[in-house]
């Protein structure tokens, strides 16, 4: 009896447990919410294709825009209607509180490879992992305090807050710029902003394709040099292209989830290029980080179901589903069972290992930590929630990649097209590469690569230019753009060091120092003309020579007038000294002033018959003869007129010597008459003009200088009209040829004092240097060149070298011979002109 009631029991209770049991679903109708046409739609599919075990996945995917609230609702409420077990899609900040209260309301399960958000809803499963504690840790290694942190909100702010947070304890001084609001303007400061304090630190959190514009806008303003070092807060370091950013030398940090290394991860992304690929010739775009964890999530499903199966729970939707939208929601009663299988999942897959913690989060999970180097990106470390960042680079950056470059690399090395800097060869048609120039750049730059040790390819710029920053684009032109924007790994050429270019470019030491100058037009020299015997002597000198001449004449007119031993008469014997009256009173024995009875007529006869030589005009003729060195026939008796004539004659000593010398002078010496002699001159006068290089330094010296005469001089530049600005150092000669002495041109001294020995030999230098500047070898902020570069010219100043070739290619090959094209300095003499 008691064996056949427990016979009793157990068929009853086996009844029971098979009508609770039922019979498990053999297909498993999973949701799908895809923007049209997206990667993850694709990749959908592709991983349906291969979980076809039982129980079978059947999808029901709608198509729906992630930013539309009522799109979403509707798609959400379709899938729900149709029975689905758990749904699988994309979603963004403004639709994620919406799915977030239905999946909660409902039970309903929803698996999203979207970023992760912080809730409490058990029914949403989180296929990213969360990035802020790798990112933290990365920081944290590279010892980060100041830094720009660029966000999207699109993706959440929850990384942004981890991050704030820390730099509340740790004092680290974060500039927070949400990339949505950001303009073009807003842009460009925060880049300034990080060049005046001379930082270049940025963290970039976006979405792949907004991460992309974003990088894109940085190779445009040539904010990928070196200087700068960007961490990408991206699971798909690997997915982005870089290559624009490698060409400047940017420092690029970022996070990499899939594993492309590991042989399962590589033979399914080769499945993928194969899928449902119609045209071979084509190829499938990889695989990204967010399609591989779409693949994850199938995956995901597919083992939850198949351990629900094995557990042979109950999870068949027996009748009508509800309604989404009824009040209060009716709750489907199995979907706590899924939402259990699906957190219990323990997998690897393309993402790694797959785990979740009770809130549906990803947890136990690697990333690995990338870098950008020169031959392309490489793993320089990992993240795990145990061990936190471990670093595994087997390079420093900087120093093995340098050594690399240089034994593997060809450096292309910008220069400009200057005489006698750098030259087309005349047969350089025929010649390629290197070998279709000559000049002084050309043997630098060979020296210092024999003396570094590297591969290079000269190219000459694009635009013709040196290198200055536009004032409203702020972009950077000529070699100087070169070297920033990454077109080119050295500037050897005629670059002058400055502020401006260093705070964006690395420069050597100089190789060769120099100054402003000023060249003009070389005056015509003077033809002798009838009166050019007055040219010794100034035009002042000859009006008091004259003044002087008629002054004495009348002074020894009038002193001999009023000397009595000037007068003499004509009766007087020959050789017979005149007598005074005087004298003959006393001879005839007759007191002064009385006169003998009978005399007074002989007197009056006598003084009639007395006559002075010194009238006007042999006064004039004395004078003249005693000038002219030649003498004359009488000479002053009275003692105040030889006084008069011994200082004339004592004048005109010095005048005829000095006249002489001068003479001598200007017969043996080029008379040539500079209307310039100072910059001053050319700032106190508007006849000529003068102007310098566009976009040059010379130019830049103007702009920024506070001396007075060069403000006054930058003052007029600017507003001249037409221009007195040249494109080209060629066209500022030519125009200083062509202007007849009506323009100047402003350049360096090293290149004025080539041009005065070149031919026509009709320009000179005058004055001195306006300031004092130096040449030297550009390179891209944090270049491994730099300091190699640095130590060659060092050591070729040293050997002479740099004084050699400079004596070759200015002096050694001048056209002008020795009388040509000498500045305006001490005259030289060049023989005597008839």
């Amino acid at each position: 009896m008691q064996r056949s009631f427990t016979l009793l029991y157990t068929s009853l209770l086996g009844i029971c447990l098979g009508s609770n049991a039922g019979p498990y679903p053999s297909n498993i109708n999973i949701g799908g919410l895809f923007p049209a046409d997206s990667h993850e739609h694709e990749v959908f599919r592709f991983a349906l294709s291969h979980h076809q075990d039982f129980p079978k996945l059947v999808p029901q995917v709608d198509m729906i825009k992630t930013g539309n609230s009522f799109s979403m609702t509707y798609a959400f409420c379709s899938q729900f209607s149709k029975g689905v077990y758990a749904i699988i899609g994309l979603y963004d900040r403004k639709t994620v509180n919406m799915l977030m209260s239905f999946c909660g309301a409902l039970h309903v399960c929803f698996v999203t490879p979207s970023f992760p958000i912080e809730t409490a809803n058990q029914f949403v499963i989180q296929l990213r992992p969360e990035l802020q504690d790798a990112l933290v840790g990365v920081i944290e290694h590279y010892a980060w305090n100041k830094f720009v942190y660029m966000y999207s909100s699109d993706s959440g702010l929850s990384v942004l807050q981890k991050v704030l947070d820390t730099a509340a304890e740790r004092n680290w001084l974060v500039t927070s710029v949400n990339i949505q609001s950001m303009t073009e303007a807003s842009f460009l400061k925060v880049f300034q902003d990080l060049d005046k304090r001379k930082e270049g630190q940025i963290i970039i959190d976006c979405e792949t394709e907004r991460l992309t514009s974003i990088l894109q806008k940085i190779v445009e303003h040539g904010k990928n040099a070196k200087s700068y070092h960007y961490i990408l807060a991206n699971l798909g370091f690997l997915d982005i292209d870089l290559t624009d950013l490698r060409k400047g030398g940017a420092n690029i940090t970022g996070f990499q989830l899939v594993n492309q290394s590991e042989p399962e991860v590589s033979h399914i992304v080769q499945q993928w290029t194969e899928f449902e690929n119609k045209d071979a010739k084509v190829q499938r775009r990889n695989l990204r980080y967010t399609g591989a964890l779409t693949y994850d999530g199938v995956k995901v499903m597919a083992t939850a179901f198949q351990n629900l199966r094995k557990q042979r729970i109950d999870i068949s939707r027996r009748g009508n589903a509800g309604e989404c939208l009824a009040n209060p929601p009716a709750p489907w009663g199995q979907g706590i069972d899924i939402q259990r299988a699906l957190q219990q999942v323990r997998i690897d897959g393309l993402t790694g290992h797959i785990q979740f913690n009770e809130k549906g989060r990803r947890t136990n999970f690697t990333v690995s930590v990338m870098e950008l180097a020169p031959s392309g990106p490489k793993k320089v470390g990992y993240w795990n929630e145990e061990e936190k960042y471990v670093n595994t680079a087997t390079y420093q950056r900087g120093s093995n990649d340098s050594t690399y470059g240089l034994q593997n690399r060809t450096y292309i090395v910008t220069t400009i097209l200057e005489s006698p800097y750098v030259m087309l060869k005349k047969n350089h048609e025929q010649l390629s590469g290197n070998d279709k120039y000559e000049g002084y750049i050309v043997e630098l730059a060979a020296e210092i690569a024999k003396h570094v040790g590297y591969h290079y390819k000269l190219k000459v710029v694009s635009d013709g230019k040196y290198g200055a920053r536009d004032a409203d684009t702020k972009m950077w032109n000529g070699m100087v753009g070169e070297l920033v924007y990454g077109k080119a790994d050295v500037a050897v050429a005629p670059l002058t060091i400055t502020l401006v270019r260093e705070e964006v470019i690395d420069f050597s030491k100089p190789f060769m120092s120099l100054g402003i100058s000023i060249m003009i037009k070389k005056p015509t020299k003077s033809k002798p003309g009838v009166f050019s015997f007055l040219d010794p002597l100034a035009y002042e000198i000859w009006m008091c020579i004259v003044f002087a001449y008629i002054g004495v004449s009348v002074v020894l007119f009038l002193v001999s007038r009023f000397s009595p031993y000037e007068w003499h008469g004509d009766e007087c014997e020959d050789g017979a000294e005149p007598q005074t009256p005087t004298q003959t009173n006393g001879a005839n024995g007759t007191q002064p002033g009385q006169a003998a009875p009978g005399q007074q007529n002989q007197q009056t006869q006598q003084s009639q018959e007395q006559t002075n030589e010194f009238g006007i005009f042999n006064s004039l003729w004395f004078s003249l003869g005693a000038f002219m060195q030649q003498g004359c026939d009488i000479s002053p008796r009275s003692l105040s007129g030889r006084i008069v004539g011994g200082v004339w004659w004592f004048f005109t000593l010095i005048i005829i010597s000095s006249y002489t010398a001068n003479l001598a002078a200007f017969l043996t010496v080029e008379r040539m008459v500079s209307p310039i002699e100072s910059a001053e001159d050319l700032a106190k006068q508007t006849e000529i003009a003068y102007g310098t290089l566009d976009a040059g330094s010379t130019k830049e010296f103007f702009r920024r200088s506070k001396i007075a005469v060069f403000e006054k001089m930058w003052s007029y530049m600017k507003s001249a009209d037409p221009s007195v600005f040249v494109k080209t150092t060629d066209e500022g000669v030519s125009r200083v040829r062509k202007s007849k002495g009506k323009y100047a041109y402003l350049l360096e001294s090293t290149m004025n004092e080539y041009i005065e020995q070149r031919k026509p030999c009709d320009t000179m230098k005058v004055g001195g240097n306006l300031d004092s500047k130096g040449y030297g070898i550009a390179t891209p902020k944090g270049s491994p060149l730099r300091n190699p570069v640095n130590l060659a010219v060092l050591k070729l100043n040293e050997q002479g070298l740099l004084d050699k070739l400079k004596n070759k290619w200015w002096y050694d090959k001048g056209e002008c011979g020795s009388g040509g094209g000498d500045s305006k300095n001490p005259s030289k003499p060049s023989g005597v002109e008839a």
